[in-house]
């Protein structure tokens, strides 16, 4: 508390009306609102606009946008359309090269019915096993002509690519080991692709 000037107390009733005006709190600030107005000094119009030539151009990139995403779609509809095409064609063909197949195979099942339906009675042995053999024939032909090869490799050197080893022969010298003792069944290829491969045996070391 600081002394009044010239040595004077202050009484109770000061020293209270004192603290009282240091404890007062300050005054809040007032809000300010800005009335900002529509229009400048020279009666302008102050609101924000669009630039029409910037309107203008997304106008265009819109109409761009639509133009190339339709062509696209357009593009999308025709490829899946060439694609079923094509898959219904490769079919088309698939299934017509297999009736040719077919087709030539059963003039030698009409052959090998007209032996099955041979008349015992008075069919000898010999012409039966004429009829089978004719009819083996053509069926042979009828493989060779339609590109079927037959795996017949007796005498060659085994090849497990196109053979299949069933059993072990001892060999009479070193010569045959490895080669094809005998051919259990025939294998066929068509076209380099192994339909069956031939099973035979394999000479070995005796």
């Amino acid at each position: 508390m600081n002394p009044r000037p010239n040595g004077q107390r202050m009484t109770d009733a000061q020293i209270e009306n004192e603290q009282e005006g240091r404890e007062q709190p300050a005054e809040e600030p007032q809000n300010v609102t800005l009335d900002i107005p529509e229009h400048d000094d020279d009666g302008n119009d102050t609101e924000p606009h669009v630039d029409l030539a910037e309107s203008s151009e997304l106008v265009a990139l819109r109409g761009e946008f639509d133009s190339l995403n339709d062509r696209h779609l357009r593009l999308v509809a025709e490829f899946n359309n060439f694609r079923r095409r094509s898959e219904q064609e490769r079919r088309n063909v698939w299934s017509k090269a297999q009736a040719d197949l077919v087709e030539k195979f059963l003039d030698v099942l009409d052959d090998l019915q007209r032996v099955a339906e041979l008349d015992l009675s008075s069919a000898t042995v010999d012409t039966i096993m004429e009829g089978v053999d004719l009819v083996e024939r053509k069926f042979a032909r009828t493989l060779e002509e339609s590109g079927i090869e037959v795996i017949d490799p007796v005498g060659d050197e085994f090849d497990p690519e196109r053979m299949e080893a069933m059993m072990r022969v001892p060999s009479d010298s070193q010569q045959q080991v490895g080669t094809v003792a005998q051919v259990l069944q025939k294998g066929y290829s068509l076209k380099d692709v192994l339909v069956r491969p031939a099973r035979v045996s394999v000479f070995t070391e005796g």
